[in-house]
């Protein structure tokens, strides 16, 4: 069973950092694009950031670029996003999500994503 959990979620005070981890079970990561998406009360979920495969193709929203990174371990089974700088209107529930067709590319589509994982809540506030 494909199973994605994310963790790193937490309460930082604007300006602080936050690391958050998709650790994926019962698949291997490496085959998949993985992407971070993020949903604040009332809006729709929104891409932050994918990673491709192998990691030759890195997108991330125009809000965050400049102040999070993404990255893999694929001998952890892991996909990492580091979020620097932290703003209020960074705060939601971050979600990953991977898929496995055209692997070699991602974007920020969420309709381009099969698996999903249950999300972990960041809090940006003083």
């Amino acid at each position: 069973q494909l199973q994605l959990v994310e963790s790193g979620g937490g309460l930082v005070q604007p300006g602080g950092s936050l690391r958050l981890s998709c650790a994926a079970s019962g698949f291997r990561l490496d085959y998949y694009r993985v992407g971070w998406f993020r949903q604040a009360p009332g809006k729709e979920r929104e891409g932050v950031s994918c990673i491709s495969l192998r990691g030759g193709s890195i997108k991330h929203a125009d809000s965050v670029k400049g102040r999070f990174t993404i990255d893999r371990d694929n001998a952890k089974n892991t996909v990492y996003l580091q979020m620097n700088s932290l703003k209020p209107e960074d705060t939601g529930v971050y979600y990953c999500a991977a898929d496995n067709s055209f692997a070699h590319i991602c974007g920020l589509n969420r309709a381009d994503f099969r698996s999903w994982g249950q999300g972990t809540q960041v809090t940006v506030s003083s």
